[in-house]
């Protein structure tokens, strides 16, 4: 909004008048030049247009600061500061920092820990070659037991009183050898996998569970009469309606501690309700 001179006179103490004395004119939303610093009408508020004197300075561009791309070929992070491993001497980003993340060439190899139990294992089998029943040799006769297993476990069977009484199904854990513990008469939802009955069994119990690491043992379920392994991903209802696996409510499972390559338990002597 401009006002000529004679206007201005009523109005002297509102917006400023056009630096070029040529215009002089007063403007109530002045431009300053970032240049010369004068102050300017909108006619004149262009450099070309009051022929500014000062140069325009260039733009100070943005310098961005130095990262460091880590070495892991399907990494894309970049970190400010370098992380170099002390053994191969990769630059590194924090997620694969240590030996392990990277698969650090340098990484010694780890010997498999073989506890006690596992040893007496395997002495025993080196004195007698036990070979494994891959079915019961009387199934009417387990089939029998695991009723009468049933009937005295149900009184004093623990588990979780959330689950309700059509999906609770029985069983006589035999702890891993090593602990010395007696069976615990426990009960678990046919609709859990084997994988969540062991983690609960080892709650239950105070035992050592390594079965979500990198370990080479593990926890695992046997059945009690044949020693065959049951699989960690099964549910317990497909399990029991399948009649090849010979598993019943009031069963015997023996709870192991072993490589992951043993699929029979070999030694069934060695346990005891």
């Amino acid at each position: 909004f401009v006002l000529n001179s004679d206007d201005s006179m009523e109005l002297p103490h509102l917006g400023q008048h056009c630096s070029i004395a040529a215009c002089n004119q007063l403007d109530f939303l002045p431009f300053q030049c970032d240049g010369c610093r004068k102050t300017f009408c909108l006619q004149h508020r262009s450099r070309d247009a009051h022929m500014c004197t000062v140069p325009q300075q260039e733009p100070v561009k943005h310098v961005a600061e130095k990262s460091f791309p880590c070495a892991v070929v399907s990494c894309n992070k970049r970190e400010l500061a370098e992380f170099e491993c002390h053994h191969c001497g990769l630059n590194l980003c924090l997620s694969h920092r240590l030996q392990e993340d990277h698969k650090c060439v340098k990484l010694p190899e780890k010997r498999p820990e073989i506890s006690k139990t596992t040893e007496h294992v395997q002495k025993l089998l080196a004195q007698k070659t036990i070979k494994p029943q891959a079915k019961p040799t009387n199934p009417k006769a387990i089939q029998m037991a695991a009723k009468v297993a049933l009937m005295k476990m149900k009184g004093k069977a623990f588990g979780d009183q959330g689950i309700p009484q059509e999906e609770r199904v029985y069983f006589n854990i035999i702890l891993p050898a090593e602990y010395k513990k007696p069976s615990l008469p426990l009960f678990f939802s046919k609709v859990w996998t084997v994988g969540k009955i062991i983690d609960v069994i080892a709650e239950r119990a105070s035992l050592s569970n390594n079965n979500n690491t990198g370990a080479v043992q593990k926890l695992r379920l046997f059945h009690g009469d044949i020693g065959t392994k049951l699989q960690t991903d099964k549910q317990l209802s497909e399990l029991m309606s399948n009649d090849s696996y010979c598993i019943l409510n009031g069963s015997t499972l023996i709870l192991e501690d072993v490589l992951d390559d043993v699929d029979v338990l070999e030694n069934l002597d060695a346990y005891s309700v």
